[in-house]
């Protein structure tokens, strides 16, 4: 017996087997589980970009008041030589 011949030989085996009970409400709960997890992934994808825009709002907002850009003042003033 070759290699293939065994293992034609146990798939056969397998499918000629009793297949194991399937309950009759199992599509409907795959869709229901499967509206509710897009249900939950859309308002977690509604949350980050809310996330996001909030974070960019204060940013901008603290940008705007702290002017990081700009060189801040010197602490001393420069020595009054020309007198």
């Amino acid at each position: 017996m070759s290699r293939h011949e065994r293992k034609e030989d146990e798939v056969r085996r397998m499918l000629d087997g009793s297949y194991p009970h399937v309950p009759g409400d199992l599509g409907v709960r795959a869709v229901t589980r499967g509206i509710r997890l897009l249900r939950r992934d859309r308002v977690v994808r509604r949350i980050w970009w809310a996330l996001l825009a909030v974070a960019v709002v204060a940013f901008v907002v603290w940008a705007s008041l702290a002017r990081p850009w700009e060189v801040p003042p010197a602490g001393t003033t420069p020595p009054l030589d020309g007198i």
